[in-house]
């Protein structure tokens, strides 16, 4: 039997099986200690000290005792938790972005998934070069300027050399005063060469959803095609920062398996991560299983409420305070908006999940990958955040300042990535609303920028700020970050 080991590269020992089902006997016979819980909340809370804010996150046993932990009283005070840390950490700013999708060929059978290859429903499509270029404009009309591109496993129709060719063409792309300045890649797990090839490429985080953290599931929900190898599948991640790629993105979708296993095993991967490569995961996203072309939900019996949903939000929020959390347009609006209360901090806007689908006017179902809940256009999401008090931000900076890894880690844990990110966010909103924004947005966002502009700590740094703000809404275009 193999022995649960967070150092180890073997999948089996680091998302281990016993360990997991004894975390989860251990959080039921606590669920109800509030001495310990006490206890717990306490431990995550952020502290001041002369080095800054830190905040100790959660193992993943703590993490399943609030988890489990089902007193209002308590309850309530985990949110609020969730909420502090995030605001601590990350502030009132919301990063945006979009998914791409470049192809739906895949050669795998996932049952939750309508790519898989033996629906015949579903449209096959592969976007050429020119396709990519008008998909990229579109998006960029919008304002978008991160991406986070998709496709099928499919080595003939989408080898990583048409990845790279694509990220080569969605970079070469200016068009009017757009850029996209960021790639994010959600594609298959490849090996160490292919991930080095990614790096080399200039792509921000590589995204890859683990689905199920239980064995035995992810084998039948995952019958046929290179998909189905889970160990391959759950150590891509050792591999792509083997490869150089030191942001990764986690994930599970939510509703295939029991929601506390992927819970603890979402805690554990991120565990291993900070173990073996001294940083944990740049983001952990939260999708849940959606309706899709030849895939209805219902055929899965752990779909979860929205109530426990957010619960879940806000316990990985409390431990793992230095990961941002992603929510995606799977989602409705009043899911999302509680859900940025407890502590996610990127979302996407405008998505479409069919290949080729921003140059179509009507929204294209023929390829789409699951229903898109929030069909609101750009300015209405950005519009949205704002009167909710949050500054959405299309801020790249990090990426290309080299704050990655435990670069950004180590400044996101003292507090002092507030002194970049801040600024920064409030620079790309001026971008936005002066480029691309409606006139009841525009208005909207420059009364909040000028506020936001007092808050910033340091006279330099506000300063600098307040003159790009006002080069950028005279069109005296410097690409200045901090």
């Amino acid at each position: 039997m193999a022995v649960y080991n967070p150092k180890s590269r073997k999948a089996e020992e680091f998302i281990n099986d016993a360990e997991i089902l004894e975390t989860i006997r251990y959080a039921e016979e606590n669920k109800n200690n509030i001495p310990l819980i006490d206890s717990i909340l306490e431990k995550a809370r952020p502290k001041k000290t002369p080095d800054g804010m830190h905040c100790a996150g959660l193992t993943h046993r703590e993490a399943s005792v609030l988890l489990a932990c089902d007193i209002p009283e308590k309850v309530k005070e985990m949110y609020e938790l969730a909420e502090e840390i995030k605001l601590a950490f990350y502030g009132n700013r919301i990063v945006m972005f979009a998914p791409l999708y470049l192809s739906n060929y895949c050669v795998n059978g996932c049952v939750y998934c309508p790519y898989h290859l033996k629906n015949k429903h579903i449209a096959r499509k592969k976007l050429t070069q020119e396709e990519v270029r008008q998909e990229v404009i579109a998006l960029q009309d919008m304002g978008h300027k991160r991406l986070a591109i998709e496709a099928g496993e499919d080595p003939v129709n989408n080898p990583i050399e048409y990845i790279l060719e694509c990220i080569k063409t969605i970079y070469s792309i200016k068009h009017k005063n757009g850029a996209i300045r960021r790639v994010n890649v959600n594609i298959a797990a490849t090996t160490v060469e292919n991930y080095r090839k990614l790096r080399d490429a200039g792509i921000g985080t590589y995204i890859l959803f683990q689905e199920t953290y239980h064995k035995k599931s992810y084998l039948e929900l995952h019958p046929t095609g290179p998909k189905h190898d889970y160990d391959y599948h759950t150590e891509a991640m050792d591999r792509a920062m083997d490869g150089g790629i030191d942001d990764v993105g986690l994930g599970v979708l939510f509703g295939l398996e029991l929601y506390k296993y992927e819970f603890a095993g979402l805690l554990m991967h991120a565990e291993h991560l900070e173990a073996v490569h001294g940083v944990g995961p740049h983001t952990i996203s939260v999708p849940r299983v959606k309706r899709a072309d030849d895939i209805d939900p219902e055929m899965f019996d752990n779909g979860l409420s929205d109530e426990l949903f957010e619960k879940i939000i806000a316990c990985i929020r409390i431990a793992v305070p230095y990961t941002g959390m992603i929510i995606s347009t799977r989602e409705s609006q009043a899911v999302r908006e509680k859900a940025l209360s407890l502590g996610i901090s990127q979302i996407s806007g405008a998505s479409r999940t069919s290949v080729g689908g921003y140059t179509e006017e009507e929204r294209p179902h023929d390829s789409e990958q699951f229903d898109v809940s929030d069909q609101r256009t750009l300015d209405e999401v950005v519009n949205w955040l704002m009167k909710l008090g949050y500054i959405p931000s299309f801020c790249t900076a990090c990426y290309r300042e080299g704050r990655t890894g435990d670069r950004f880690m180590s400044l996101c844990k003292n507090g002092q990535i507030l002194n970049c990110c801040h600024p920064n966010a409030l620079m790309t909103l001026t971008e936005y609303l002066t480029d691309y924004a409606s006139e009841e947005t525009k208005k909207i966002g420059f009364d909040l920028i000028e506020d936001e502009l007092k808050k910033i700590p340091k006279e330099k740094v506000r300063k600098i700020a307040e003159e790009n703000v006002k080069d950028i809404k005279e069109s005296n275009r410097r690409d200045f970050r901090f």
